[in-house]
């Protein structure tokens, strides 16, 4: 959706965007019970009230815009419903990601498309230390898991490591790695600042279940086909808000961010009500062209 007038959407010449998941309680009907599972609790019986869905999906950071996104059962972890987003990635994005997606399989497929990644990776990653840069970021390798000891097929990564938390004190550490391993192209410190970005597609996620819906909202179709078809609907309803601010930010010289959506979306509820309340006669004849 950005334009490269939008205030917020790059990184130098890079699109920003963001993969990540969430889940949605749909009704508690044997068809979705069976078809998309529910999470275990520990109290009660063991398990959740209602079934859940999966989605993964893929935001544009600068306007919030969902681009693509998959759906599928609650057993399918996240990073695997990703592998159906990929094709939607191209040259000029740089993607940003949490640690559940992190592997060498997912790693490879996502740049297959010429977009770069910079994702965040767990502690217990091993990552060799092959040439340190001028920046203080490092060259290393990762290796799948099945090959973690052979150190097999390795795939070349620069790391960004930092702190964050009181000066002095305790804080939490971030290890990045990153397809982009010149350092002047795009330095470590600027990198860092940039994956806090990463949390606008959990902004984004939160207006879709929490605002568009409500807390604690669930779903109404009672077949898992038409629960994949009201989470479609959520989320076109969601890109068509977000481009209407998009427009609005565009217009005004302003980043998309300082637009809010709760107040968009209360407008519009507005004006797509007084619409609905008006008599198709009083909006006079409906003239069609004499293909019709």
């Amino acid at each position: 959706m950005a334009e490269a007038r939008t205030q917020g959407a790059w990184y130098r010449r890079w699109r920003l965007v963001a993969v990540d998941g969430t889940v949605f309680d749909v009704p508690d009907t044997a068809a979705n019970a069976r078809f998309f599972g529910r999470p275990g609790t520990s109290r009660g019986q063991g398990r959740s009230a209602y079934p859940q869905a999966r989605v993964a999906a893929l935001v544009e950071c600068g306007t919030h815009a969902v681009f693509a996104a998959e759906v599928g059962p609650l057993k399918v972890h996240e990073a695997h419903l990703a592998q159906g987003l990929l094709p939607a990635l191209t040259e000029g994005m740089l993607v940003l990601a949490d640690r559940g997606f992190c592997g060498v399989d997912l790693w490879r497929a996502a740049k297959a498309g010429g977009a770069d990644l910079l994702w965040r990776v767990r502690s217990v990653v091993v990552l060799p230390v092959l040439e340190t840069l001028a920046d203080g970021s490092y060259l290393s390798e990762i290796v799948a898991a099945r090959d973690h000891h052979r150190r097999a097929d390795p795939e070349r990564v620069r790391v960004i490591e930092y702190t964050l938390g009181p000066r002095g004190g305790d804080g939490t550490v971030y290890r990045l790695i990153t397809t982009l391993l010149d350092a002047q192209q795009a330095p470590a410190q600027e990198l860092a600042a940039l994956y806090a970005q990463r949390w606008e597609i959990e902004n984004t996620l939160d207006e879709i279940r929490n605002h568009q819906g409500v807390p604690g909202m669930v779903l109404r179709s009672r077949h898992p086909s038409g629960v994949e078809q009201e989470i479609f609907a959520f989320l076109l309803v969601h890109h068509a808000l977000r481009d209407l601010m998009h427009q609005a930010a565009l217009h005004a010289g302003h980043d998309p961010d300082r637009i809010s959506f709760t107040r968009t979306l209360r407008i519009v509820r507005r004006h797509v009500t007084g619409q609905a309340a008006l008599s198709p006669l009083a909006a006079g004849p409906v003239h069609r062209p004499e293909s019709a």
